[in-house]
Parts: C-alpha cells; structure tokens; sequence
C-alpha cells in the first residue's frame, strides 16, 4: 500500500509541473522582426501609462503618504524595472513572443503557469472595472454627485465595510455597453494611440500648472495650516487627517503603504519582454525599451503627484477628483471642466482597450483545458471569442458594481506584487538548472553519486548545471521564500520591536538574516547553465532574492480584508484547477514531460496564444 500511494504521489507531483511541449513552427506562423528600441518604448508607455493616476495620486496624498507619494512611485517603480528585467530573461529563455502564462507554462510547469495566469486574470479585470469606476466617479462629480446621490437613495448596500456604500449601477452600466460594443470590434491600434496620446496630453497640462500655479508652502504644512484650513471650511467631513506635517506627514510607514498601491500602476511593462522574437536586436533593444518605458511612465507620474499635492494642500485634495479639482483650484471653472472633459475621453479609450485584452488570457487558458472547454467558442458571423468576452465583461462588471475604488486598487497590487514575485523566483531557479533538449534524452553533467551530500551543497564537482544542483537551487529557492515571508511578517507587524532592540524580535529577525544569507550563498555555489542568452539578469542569486522580499514585504503592508479577498479569489481557481483543469489540460493527453526543475534554455514550441 505504501508504494502504491508513493507511486500516486509521484505522479501526481509530475502533473503539478507538466510543461506545455515545445513543437517547431510552421514558417507562415513565424514574425519578422521589426520592432527597434522606439517602438518598444512607444508600446511599453501606451501599456503601462494608466489613466487611473488620476485618482490613484489623490488617495494616496490625502489618506496615506501626502506629499512623499511621488517617493511611493519612486520606490514602486525600481522595484518594478527589477521585474521587468527578469521578465526580459524569461523571454529569452523562450525566445517566442507570447504571453507570461504561456513562458511560465513552459519553462516552469502547469501549476505555476496557472498560478501566473489566474492572478493575470485578476489583474486585467480589476483593471477594466477600476477605469469604469474612475470614469463613473469623474463624470458623477462633474455634473454635481447627482448619479451617486440617486444611486445611494435607489441601490443602498447594506454590506461589510470593503464593500461600496452602494451599488454603483453606472459603472456597471459601463463596461457591459463596452463589452457589447467589444463583440463587434477587435482592438485598434489607433484607439490605443489615442488613449496614450490623450492621457499624455493631459498629465503634462496639470504637471504644467503645478509648476506654474504650484506653492511649496504646501509641502511643509503644519498644524496652523490644518486650524486654518478647519476654520475656513463649511464641511470638515472633507479634510483629511493632517498626519504629523511636512512633506512625509505619515512617516516612513505610510511611504511603504502608499508603494504597495502604486504598484499597479505600472503594470503592463511585461509586453515588453513578450516582443522578442519581434525585435531586430532584443538582447539591447528590450532591456532599453523596459527601462526607457518605466522611467517616461514615472516622470509622469512624479511629476502628476508633484503638481497636486504643489496646487492643492494635501488634506483638501478630492480622493476621486484630484486632477480636475487641483485645475479648478488654480485656474477657474473653464480649465477644470476642460480637464475632466479631456480626463473622460482618455478613460473611455482606455476602458475599450482593457475590455479587449481581458478576453485573450481567458481563452488561451481555455484552449489549453485549465479553464473551461466552453470559454473557447468562437462567434460564427463575428469570428471572436463570445463566451470568453462575455465572461470577463460581466466579472469586471460586478466587481465595479460591489466594489470601492481603493479596494480595487488594494486587490490588483497584491496581485501584481505575486506576480512580480513569480517571475523572480522562476529566473532565480531556471538559471541553475541543467541543459535539456525535448526531442531527446536529458543532457546534464554526470551526477556525482559518492560525493558527500553536504560537501556538494557549497563545493559542487561539476562546472556545469546536474540534476542534483538543480534540485539543490529548486529546494533552497523555495526555502528562501518561506524565510523571507516570514522576515517579512515579522516586521510588518512588530517594526517597533525589532528595532527597539526587543531581544526575541530582534534575535529573531537576526537569525532569519543569517539563515537568508547562508542560503543565499548555498545557490551562488551552485553552477550556472552556461547556455548564452539575448539578455540576463545580472548579480544572481542576490537581486531576485532582494526583489521577493521587497515584494513579499510590500504585500504584507496591505490589511487583512485584502489578503481575505485575495485568498477567496485564489481558492477559487485551485478548486477550478484541482477540480477541472488538471484533469482536462492538452497535456493529460500526451506522454508526461519531464519535471520542471530540469528546465532549459528554450529555443523551439508550439505556437504561442496572444500576449495577455
């Protein structure tokens, strides 16, 4: 009975890292390239660069950093180019253009393929429902708050506090009209030139008028500021709290709060890296686009944060309307009215073209049996993907029906940050892992069967990557993440403790550090597989084991709520997964892969779904 159960439980864990097999392509499905460093940066800033700062830049200075929210996009944007980086390797282990789900399917297995795709999911229908939430909430206030008075009145939610006060039917209204108008039009590449094209042309006005009309006075405000402020206002209700003044008036804590939402405001910057059997030199041209596009994309967002929290004082500023608000402020009635016109047609264009993407992933994750069969079915007289469109339309549509803005936000950062975190660790891992060609036996170095074990962790024999190193890297890496995770809790929850000096927290914390470190040290040891590659990471293992603590501790900065939802939204796929698609997947049907932890550098497999 035991060998039986052994038996089952090894292939059980076989199917768990299946990779979707690698077949040579037909020259008719092939790309020419023809993508240079200025067409990456123009794709990466017309995906990366998010309407939603529109409002993103209000909430984060009146409730959580103030003024220091452009140091909130400063921390999230590093870390987020880190990402980009790795997901420029990933690429080029695959050297394919595709999406993220379909590299990590095949470098890293199935059960982290469909990890990185259902929270991809997640990402993009957020995304839809937070613009229709901005777009409702920006229109509402131009024409006097009479829709969500209405609504209030009509569609009260007597629900838990994470969930909108009311029902916001406009919103919902939004992206179902989009969707329906989606079924009959595919993605234009002039909508999303417009949509880029208005969204810039409206930052730089208001970062304009912020250093033309902008008071530095406002970024070293104190408590005389805030009585004045209270005495002159007819609803106090409106003003947000003061903090401690000056520019960081919440501290370093809020700094780190205010970074965790920020971060969703790059996300995108992976489509990038998704171009490089497209790019006429990707081993420059893509690490180039991912950091040229990232910083256009900061610039603007440090200098809308700058101009708004420089115009208006950050505790006045409208957590749904700071930018036409911050207008009107300096410039009169006319100029906010022009912003918010010019702020609602750049959201509309950018709604139509979230309400396209969402689709795609659906249907790719469809087609490979992870999800279900009927999601694929394509319209007879339309030709797209009915059931897929319809099924992400009316998701989105409920999540901006139910949900606030902020929690929206809260939920597609936590979601970003895994995903970021995913990518680090699978770079981290497939560095070390042995050679292998699928169309024949695993080529590694022989193993060294008498070594002693422990000798082997810090003196391999072998120069080049072996099973047992790879298992070696696949083991640490996942031991580093448990230790990291718990490093991270520990001063996410008790900061005062350990550095106070506190002798169990700070030992702790210490002893975690010197575990990390050792480990850390255990896969610098190890060897690298030598395979040459467009691009690669520098200064492994050390800046992926950075970049997932500086995730990991990012996402402990969220509340409890959001992690609630989020673990919701997550058992709801693994019982999708579990209950459906590790039994239907393409790959039940074919000969089991070898396991992922003997991964390669790829070079040659099936045709890849569009980019997500």
């Amino acid at each position: 009975m035991s060998g039986m159960l052994g038996q089952y439980v090894h292939l059980f864990g076989e199917k768990l890292v299946r990779r979707r097999p690698l077949k040579p392509r037909e020259e008719s499905e092939s790309h020419v390239a023809h993508l240079n460093t200025f067409d990456l940066v123009v794709l990466g800033v017309g995906r990366i660069l998010r309407p939603g700062v529109y409002i993103l830049a209000g909430k984060v200075a009146k409730f959580i950093a103030g003024p220091a929210t452009i140091i909130c996009f400063l921390v999230a944007g590093l870390s987020t180019m880190l990402s980009g980086l790795y997901y420029a390797e990933l690429g080029a282990q695959v050297a394919r253009s595709g999406s993220v789900y379909f590299y990590s399917y095949v470098t890293m297995g199935q059960l982290h393929a469909f990890i990185t795709g259902w929270n991809s999911i997640l990402s993009l229908v957020i995304g839809t429902a937070r613009v229709a939430k901005a777009w409702s909430y920006i229109f509402d206030r131009l024409i006097g708050n009479h829709i969500s008075q209405v609504l209030q009145e009509a569609f009260p939610l007597h629900m838990p506090s994470f969930l909108a006060t009311y029902a916001d039917v406009f919103a919902l209204g939004l992206v179902l009209l989009m969707t329906v108008l989606v079924l009959g039009v595919h993605e234009s590449a002039l909508v999303t030139k417009v949509s880029t094209g208005l969204s810039l042309l409206v930052l730089s006005l208001i970062i304009l008028s912020g250093f033309m009309k902008g008071d530095l006075h406002n970024w070293q405000l104190t408590e005389q500021d805030y009585t004045l402020a209270t005495a002159g206002s007819n609803d106090t209700s409106r003003l947000g709290p003061l903090g401690s003044g000056g520019f960081a008036p919440f501290g370093f804590e809020g700094i780190l709060r205010g970074a965790a939402l920020c971060f969703y405001i790059f996300f995108g910057v992976h489509i990038i890296a998704t171009k490089g059997e497209e790019a006429l030199t990707p081993h420059r041209s893509i690490p180039l686009g991912i950091v040229i596009s990232l910083f256009v994309c900061f610039l603007a967002y440090f200098g809308v944060s700058a101009a708004v929290t420089l115009m208006v004082p950050y505790y006045q500023i409208h957590p749904y309307n700071p930018l036409p608000q911050a207008i009107l402020h300096s410039w009169g009635a006319l100029a906010g009215y022009v912003v918010a016109v010019g702020t609602l047609c750049a959201l509309t264009s950018r709604l139509h073209s979230a309400v396209c993407r969402m689709p795609k992933l659906i249907y790719e994750m469809a087609e490979d049996g992870l999800l279900f069969r009927g999601l694929t079915r394509i319209h007879a007289c339309a030709h797209n993907r009915v059931k897929s469109i319809m099924a992400a339309g009316i998701l989105a549509g409920v999540m901006a029906l139910l949900f606030n803005f902020t929690d929206l936000v809260d939920l597609m950062s936590i979601g970003t940050l895994l995903s970021y975190t995913l990518v680090a660790f699978s770079v981290l891992v497939l560095r070390y892992q042995p050679h292998q060609n699928f169309k024949s036996p695993l080529e590694s170095a022989p193993e060294a069967g008498t070594s002693n074990p422990l000798k082997s962790l810090c003196n391999p024999i072998s120069t080049t990557p072996t099973r047992k190193s790879g298992q070696i890297v696949c083991g640490c890496a996942f031991l580093l993440v448990l230790l990291l995770t718990i490093l991270s809790l520990l001063l996410a929850l008790w900061p005062s403790q350990v550095f106070s000096g506190d002798p169990g927290f700070t030992a702790g914390a210490v002893l975690l550090l010197l575990l990390i470190a050792g480990i850390t040290a255990i896969i610098w040891r190890q060897p690298q597989n030598p395979s040459p590659l467009p691009f690669r990471v520098p200064a492994l293992p050390v800046l992926p084991v950075l970049s997932i603590f500086v995730n990991v501790y990012l996402m402990m900065q969220l509340s409890s709520v959001i992690w609630a939802e989020f673990g919701i939204w997550n058992a709801v796929g693994f019982a999708i997964y579990f209950g459906y698609g590790i039994r239907h997947s393409l790959e039940e049907k074919r000969d089991p892969q070898p396991p992922a932890s003997t991964s390669q550098t790829l070079h040659e497999h099936t045709p890849s779904a569009e980019s997500s």
